[in-house]
């Protein structure tokens, strides 16, 4: 039932290492689809849905959250995949499952929980999406977990990115130093221009950025240019809208075009060439690199340092570190079914799992509960 147009390259349900658990299925679906469903109808992606990305939850109705930057991601992923004739099942399901070990609070949560946890194994949200599919997930009669195919782990434990490396014992078992599918390559330039683009409009929304300050950026100020010259007269905000979606185009364009040179110079004919190869085949050009990464500094420097995300982080530390250490210290504040995995997994690493696993509204409801002395229990 795959898709009989596949390159050569692309990685095939058909050839997969399978998974860790055999069971009955109800149907013949392709093994990477089958992951793919398996991650939208998981409590921990449902969880995506009131999880920072930039904006708190709370701050508005229109920001983006971990849910919907990961549809987003799944989308461009998508459209790079189809081009280069690769396995939309696995993309998809690598782009779903990406963040889905994310903590409450964006990379603040991740990196209160790897300081409260520096005794205890650290945390690193890739490790714990891969501990998300490989245990936490309590769907099946037979296993814990969500009984993913191994490339779908694989390509989730091998997902990095500037601000989050894998540590080298967690992808022990993932043939670590050889290189994951040209699918699983895919996300993490997938993740940068989803992000970097949804957080201009965010940013733009919100008033900590301005299309002025933008207009010193090459990437923005060619884009903006021909956008207007498409079409003349238009009003400025379509006018930003237009320019963030031709931005995307011309990343995945870009990224396409690299990615088959990349391809061709190193005559990759197979998987077995994508895995052995010495270097990542999934680029962007080095002129387009060179101005997306004066985007990232942009970003970094006017949006996620602007004074309200900081008041925010300030605030979001002191839930975390309060809630951990109150659980750590009374750890009948836990509930039932928390206490009781104890003995399997340690006490402070099923509290680092709980905290992982909440919402910020639930965390913020949480320290309310715990702290507010006008606040049901």
């Amino acid at each position: 039932m795959e898709r009989t147009d596949l390159a050569l390259y692309a990685a095939r349900s058909a050839d997969s290492r399978g998974r860790r658990h055999q069971e009955p299925f109800k149907d013949n679906r392709p093994a990477f689809e089958r992951d793919r469903d398996r991650i939208i109808h998981c409590a921990a992606f449902r969880r995506l849905e009131y999880k920072t990305q930039v904006f708190v939850n709370h701050e508005g109705d229109y920001y983006r959250t971990r849910l919907t930057h990961s549809l987003e991601v799944a989308q461009i992923a998508r459209g790079i995949a189809r081009k280069l004739r690769l396995n939309e099942d696995l993309v998809e399901a690598l782009s779903l499952a990406h963040d889905l070990g994310h903590t409450p609070f964006g990379h603040t949560g991740e990196h209160v929980l790897n300081k409260l946890m520096s005794d205890h194994g650290g945390f690193e949200h890739n490790r714990q999406s891969l501990r998300v599919v490989e245990v936490l997930e309590e769907r099946y009669p037979l296993f814990n977990g969500l009984n993913l195919c191994w490339e779908t782990r694989e390509g989730i434990i091998k997902h990095s990115s500037e601000y989050d490396k894998a540590p080298d014992e967690a992808v022990a078992e993932y043939d670590f130093g050889r290189r994951p599918t040209l699918e699983a390559q895919i996300i993490d330039l997938a993740d940068e221009i989803a992000y970097n683009n949804h957080d201009i409009d965010d940013g733009l929304k919100a008033g900590y950025i301005t299309t002025e300050e933008l207009s010193a950026l090459a990437l923005w100020r060619e884009t903006h240019a021909r956008v207007a010259d498409k079409f003349p007269g238009i009003d400025p905000e379509r006018h930003v809208y237009q320019t963030i979606s031709h931005l995307i185009g011309a990343l995945i364009e870009d990224l396409v075009r690299s990615t088959g040179h990349e391809l061709e110079k190193n005559r990759i004919m197979d998987i077995a060439d994508v895995r052995n190869c010495p270097r990542r085949l999934v680029l962007l050009s080095p002129e387009m690199r060179a101005m997306n990464n004066e985007l990232k500094v942009f970003l970094r420097k006017k949006l996620y340092r602007h004074y309200k995300v900081e008041r925010m982080r300030i605030k979001a530390e002191r839930f975390l570190h309060a809630l951990f250490e109150s659980y750590q210290q009374t750890p009948s504040l836990l509930p039932a079914d928390c206490q009781q995995k104890f003995e399997q997994h340690g006490k402070e690493r099923t509290i680092c799992d709980y905290i992982a696993g909440m919402t910020d509204r639930y965390a913020m409801d949480e320290y309310k509960r715990l702290f507010d002395p006008y606040e049901r229990v």
